[in-house]
């Protein structure tokens, strides 16, 4: 029982391996470019300021995924794309452009659910040998993209081009924007 056992281990181990290690699609990453950035747009609507899509995260998260991810991270974003898609399509009967705003929350909610990590060094050790999840990977991009990119750094955060004198710590007033400087 111990071998069959052990055995079985290894083998979905192996299989789990491969499937994060193969050559990454990256053609359907780019033929998916309007999904992600209706993904990104709903981790960062319009407001009062512009929101992803309109800074052109979408393309950020692109060019990180092809050219700044590891191979394991890029299968595991290409994977979790291709699983939102079939997730959409058999839970709403649509697609994830058509849904409205409180499904695209709920289906992001439930990717967020599914790529959780476990605590502590455990997750570490899986990010490191699995590469991260999809929800992990499309979050920080997204984030990363929008603070970065001109709209977000000048109308979606405080931003002074000449800051004048420095000030280590002041408390922010209510309804003020992060400053996009440090």
């Amino acid at each position: 029982m111990a071998w069959v056992g052990g055995g079985a281990v290894a083998a979905y181990s192996g299989y789990r391996w491969y499937g994060v290690s193969r050559s990454p699609h990256l053609e359907f990453l780019k033929d998916q470019r309007e999904l992600i950035a209706e993904l990104a747009d709903t981790i960062i609507p319009p407001t009062d300021s512009p929101g992803a899509k309109e800074a052109g995260v979408h393309d950020y998260i692109i060019l990180m995924v092809e050219d700044c991810t590891d191979t394991k991270s890029q299968n595991k974003f290409i994977t979790g794309l291709q699983d939102l898609i079939e997730y959409t399509h058999s839970q709403y009967n649509q697609s994830f452009g058509q849904c409205n705003h409180e499904k695209r929350v709920a289906i992001l909610k439930h990717f967020e659910e599914k790529g959780k990590n476990f605590g502590g060094i455990a997750g570490k050790i899986s990010d490191r040998f699995l590469g991260k999840s999809f929800f992990t990977t499309l979050k920080e991009y997204t984030a990363e993209g929008y603070c970065t990119s001109e709209i977000g750094a000048t109308k979606g955060l405080a931003y002074l081009y000449i800051p004048g004198k420095y000030i280590g710590c002041i408390p922010l007033q209510p309804g003020q924007k992060a400053w996009a400087t440090k």
